[in-house]
Parts: C-alpha cells; sequence; structure tokens
C-alpha cells in the first residue's frame, strides 16, 4: 500500500466543522511531520482539488477543503438515496416474483452491487453488496454500458482481448457493441449463464431527476423460471418497480 498516499489523504482529517482552514504549520504539527513533507503531501492534494490553498507568503500557507471532495460526497450521498428509495419496492418485487433482485451501479469501469435482495428459493449467486464485475457481463452491467456513449464503452472495453465469466470463451467486442445497441433500444437486458451457470438475468433502467441512467434493476434466477408466461410476468413486474423508483427519484420522461 503507498504510504504516502495514505499520508496525504489523512491530512484531510484535521479539517473539521470547527476548523474549516489549517495552516501549514499547524498541519505539520498535527501530523508530527516536517514542513516540507507537509507542504509536498498538501500540494498534491491541492492539484487533485481535494484541496485549495485561500493564502501563501514566504513564511506560510493556508488551506481549506477543495470542491472536489463535494462532488465525491454528492455521489456518495446520491447512491445512499438510490438504496433508501429502492430498497422497499425492492422487497415488494421479490415477494412478487420470488427471484434474487439487485441494484447495480457504475463505478469505474467496473459495475458495483449497492443493494441485494434474496429470493426464498434455494438458489445460490455469487453476488453481495459491494461485489464489482466488469460492465460487460450481466444484464445489470450491460444496462449500465449500454447508457454510455460509444466513446465511452470503446474505453471500458479498451484494446485486450475479453473472456466470458463463466467459460473463459473469447468475447466479439463488435457483437458486444451491436448487443449493446440492442438493449439500449429495446429498453432492457437479458443475460443466460454470464455470471453463475444455469441462470439468466433480466435489468431495467432507473432514470434519476436529470433523466439520466443512473442504476439498473436486475433480477436474476434459475432459467427455468424464466420461460414463457413467467419471463414475460418477470418483466413486466421489473419494468413497472424501475418506473416507480425512477418517479421517486424525480424521473419526469416518459414510461419506458
Amino acid at each position: 500500500m503507498n504510504q504516502s498516499v495514505i499520508k496525504a489523504l489523512n491530512l484531510l482529517n484535521f479539517f473539521t466543522i470547527e476548523t474549516p482552514e489549517l495552516t501549514l504549520k499547524e498541519i505539520a504539527i498535527k501530523a508530527g511531520i516536517p514542513k516540507p513533507t507537509a507542504y509536498r503531501l498538501l500540494s498534491a492534494l491541492e492539484s487533485c482539488d481535494f484541496l485549495y490553498k485561500t493564502k501563501e507568503n514566504e513564511h506560510d500557507s493556508r488551506y481549506r477543503l477543495g470542491l472536489k471532495l463535494l462532488e465525491l460526497g454528492q455521489i456518495v450521498s446520491d447512491q445512499l438515496e438510490i438504496r433508501t428509495v429502492a430498497l422497499p419496492y425492492m422487497e415488494q418485487l421479490a415477494e412478487e416474483i420470488n427471484e434474487v433482485i439487485h441494484l447495480v451501479i457504475a463505478n469505474l469501469d467496473e459495475a458495483t452491487y449497492i443493494e441485494k435482495v434474496d429470493s426464498s428459493r434455494a438458489l445460490r449467486l455469487y453476488t453481495r453488496v459491494g461485489k464489482s464485475s466488469p460492465l460487460y457481463a450481466g444484464s445489470g452491467p450491460k444496462m449500465l454500458l449500454a447508457h454510455m456513449s460509444r466513446e465511452r464503452q470503446e474505453k471500458v472495453l479498451g484494446d485486450s482481448k475479453l473472456y466470458r465469466l463463466g467459460d473463459h470463451e473469447p468475447i466479439d467486442k463488435e457483437q458486444l457493441l451491436e448487443q449493446l445497441n440492442t438493449i439500449y433500444q429495446d429498453g432492457y437486458a437479458y443475460s443466460v449463464g454470464e455470471q453463475d451457470a444455469d441462470t439468466t438475468g433480466i435489468s431495467y433502467p432507473i432514470y434519476d431527476y436529470s433523466n439520466q441512467v443512473i442504476a439498473a434493476l436486475a433480477v436474476s434466477g434459475l432459467s427455468s423460471h424464466f420461460e414463457g408466461e413467467n419471463l414475460t410476468f418477470h418483466q413486466e413486474k421489473t419494468k413497472q418497480t424501475a418506473q416507480t423508483i425512477s418517479r421517486q427519484l424525480g424521473y419526469r420522461g416518459p414510461d419506458f
């Protein structure tokens, strides 16, 4: 673990509501490090917009927390709001269809599962809250990737070869991009055995007040449960739930 990064980030803990502004000397004393070392670490934080310098002279500098922290805090706040709003509707959906329900968000170049409601069936899925997976594997991650720009999609997929999680078969990127376009046009994602063997997943987008896709509502279960009328029922209920959650988050666009 990079000790310099840890030391730099720890300096942020010295800023509080009572002391929103600190001098270089004060920070060096609190951290128990020489002023030149403190200055180097603070300069790194300043370059990333975690801090900004309010005053500098030949004797000392003064710092406040930067706006990047506000931006990151808003992201965390939004995620917590999504979970709080979505959970009761996810629980209701689980009661209606008795399958595993996930709430998935994009986290940098991966998909992260931020909420989960289990089914009462004897089914083990290798998912948990906090788990991350590639954005090209599974209905929820693919739903998120499908709503990114083509440039962003190609950046996420990268230049190296991609392989299926289950059987490690190579993935054709052009076919994958065509599939993402189909998901975007159809408004839902459907996957079979992409993360767990003999399982099927369906996902619908969740929109926020700015009409942007911020999460995917994913339903997973044994493939035998996702056939014929059952599949139609699962799709309709999942879509209705995704729309309800989106409306609760301020979405004002048309039904999807």
